[in-house]
């Protein structure tokens, strides 16, 4: 058995969206994604299906064109090679669950860029 907490030991950082693995299965990744309000993850793509989970805050989550307001304990299912972005409307935590196949470097990139 493994445990982490998406809630303890937050580390916000001022210029850039913080990304942190905090369990790997036989199946997936789990990250947690700290945004302060107004950063941004630029459009980008997963290779393999994702989900992501509002713990806290609000995200503008765009896909393909349409925006979707996600608030706290909102959930989603986004399959793979689907072009999305995320804007934080306010301080946010997000649980991203990715394929075992992906990898969190890939994540990590995103930010790099965005």
């Amino acid at each position: 058995m493994n445990t982490a907490s998406f809630s303890e030991n937050l580390d916000f950082n001022d210029n850039k969206v913080t990304i942190k693995v905090l369990l790997e299965t036989s199946f997936s990744k789990e990250i947690r994604i700290l945004f302060k309000k107004g950063q941004v993850m630029k459009e980008h793509k997963a290779p393999f299906p994702i989900i992501v989970h509002i713990l806290a805050g609000e995200i503008a989550f765009g896909v393909e064109g349409n925006v979707h307001e996600l608030k706290q304990g909102a959930i989603l299912t986004l399959a793979g090679n689907i072009p999305h972005d995320l804007t934080a409307t306010t301080a946010s935590i997000v649980r991203l669950t990715l394929s075992k196949q992906d990898t969190a470097d890939r994540v990590k990139d995103v930010v790099e860029i965005s």
